[in-house]
């Protein structure tokens, strides 16, 4: 090997040491930060219907030191949406039940409705990384959290709590349908308690759930809600361009991992990519923390 050739290799073998160290800085301390709000207009109603503006909130996984994340959730408030909808795994840690009261701010006095993921029940712990690549093995719990407090402080506030339940809001006289389970990735999810045909009267029916296995929502759809809401996949965190999301964390298949996509052939599934993450593991790429406003509009009328 000549003198060049053998300078070549290191310069190559130097720059891509520089872009794997700028990538994995980029991933752990500027993509987080880069929250965005995801807009999403869904023909939904039926004709001559008021449009209705959901925001969705997913995977806050909040702590008191988040400055940037509490301020800028806060903000959302300024959105003036008809309804609030919270996927859960809204806490990390002990202290958060304040700090969500923070950061929900002027959310909490618009019409909501929550349920619960395995964050808001157990801390996060460390894991490595690998395990998100195994099949589902034992469950790594971490302490007990203080999601009953969480839960009284969204119901002070007039939320519904949709823990294998159901429960209606009516917005400038439109009746919306929600159905909803606890966390299914704890097995605390109890279809049966909700079973059976949503509301036909209702302007809207929506089905609330924290992960999206498939098996619930094929009954959500069997039983004919219009829109799915569900988080707990981060989006994948992290995508690979060309790939998209390498893991879900969940039973639902890798190309809807985040967003808007049809479930069966009369719903609607949205994903949230959510807002924050395991503290352990706080990194993404390709795949910005994330608030959704879906606009439900009216379907065109038919022609004739």
């Amino acid at each position: 090997m000549t003198g060049i050739s053998r300078s070549g290799l290191g310069i190559a073998v130097a720059g891509a040491a520089g872009f794997a160290i700028a990538t994995a800085g980029y991933a752990r301390f500027v993509e987080p930060q880069l929250f965005a709000l995801r807009r999403i207009e869904l023909p939904i109603l039926a004709p001559g219907s008021w449009p209705l503006r959901v925001l969705h909130l997913s995977d806050l996984h909040l702590l008191p030191s988040q400055h940037r994340k509490i301020a800028w959730l806060s903000g959302l408030a300024q959105l003036h949406p008809d309804i609030v909808v919270n996927t859960g795994d809204t806490l990390s840690g002990s202290k958060s039940v304040p700090t969500a009261v923070t950061a929900l701010g002027g959310l909490l006095d618009v019409p909501g409705v929550f349920v619960f993921g395995n964050n808001d029940y157990t801390e996060p712990v460390r894991r490595s990384p690998h395990r998100y690549f195994l099949p589902r093995g034992p469950r790594l719990s971490g302490k007990a959290l203080p999601w009953r407090d969480l839960r009284a402080a969204q119901l002070e506030h007039g939320w519904l709590d949709l823990s294998n339940k159901r429960g209606d809001i009516t917005i400038r006289g439109q009746q919306i349908a929600f159905g909803g389970v606890d966390d299914p990735h704890t097995d605390r999810d109890r279809y049966t308690d909700i079973a059976g045909a949503a509301d036909s009267h209702a302007s809207v029916r929506i089905g609330v759930l924290h992960a999206p296995e498939p098996e619930l929502l094929d009954r959500f759809a069997t039983d004919g809600y219009d829109l799915l809401l569900a988080g707990h996949t981060h989006g994948g965190q992290v995508r690979v361009p060309g790939i998209g999301a390498v893991v879900t964390n969940c039973g639902i298949d890798r190309s809807r991992a985040r967003g808007l996509s049809r479930w069966g052939s009369t719903s609607w599934l949205h994903v949230s990519a959510g807002i924050g993450a395991n503290p352990y593991l706080p990194v993404r790429f390709l795949c910005r923390p994330e608030a959704t406003l879906l606009t439900l509009i009216a379907k065109q009328a038919p022609a004739g």
